[in-house]
């Protein structure tokens, strides 16, 4: 397992170590002891998967209650995956990451607690997989615009192709009025 830093320390891509022949590949996708190591002290104690077709965006997602940091990657086609930094307190508070996660470079994003998180589907259709530190709490879940000017997220759009929003990501909250973490 190889991690790469980004412009916000906490935030991680992880590539797995591949093992591939004739026959197909290998690899691992998961092991405490690793990601422990070279990553953070995390305990996960949910599974998700969703399949989105091409221009679904989902989220800007983050819960003030029960909050979660995830570590998540494709299955199936190619994502552009996004992160915000929600902690008030922090050096990068604000700021985004953005990465292409898919089948084919098998890379995963490890999001910490306090970011915002999303993605946009850039392939025909995509299987989305992510582990979760804390439950789903939906009373204390909220929505950050995708495209506040504010964060400035440089998604993969095509001009004039609007993505395709769920209504609660269409009323997600601009940056300014948002609930940030302490």
């Amino acid at each position: 397992m190889k991690v790469i830093e980004t412009s916000i320390p906490d935030v991680k891509i992880i590539e797995p170590t591949v093992f591939g022949d004739e026959r197909g590949f290998f690899m691992e996708t998961w092991q405490q002891k690793k990601f422990e190591e070279l990553v953070a002290q995390r305990q996960f104690v949910q599974d998700n998967h969703s399949k989105s077709t091409q221009g679904i965006l989902r989220g800007l997602h983050y819960q003030t209650e029960n909050t979660q940091g995830k570590l998540v990657r494709v299955v199936a086609g190619e994502v552009f995956d996004v992160a915000v930094d929600m902690r008030e307190s922090s050096e990068t508070f604000g700021q985004w990451v953005g990465v292409f996660l898919s089948a084919d470079n098998r890379r995963q994003l490890w999001v910490p607690e306090g970011f915002a998180h999303g993605f946009y589907v850039t392939s025909e259709s995509a299987e989305f997989v992510y582990k979760c530190t804390d439950y789903y709490n939906p009373s204390h879940e909220h929505t950050l615009q995708w495209n506040d000017s504010t964060i400035g997220v440089e998604w993969p759009i095509i001009t004039g192709n609007e993505p395709l929003l769920s209504a609660k990501d269409q009323a997600g909250k601009f940056f300014h009025e948002a609930v940030y973490f302490k």
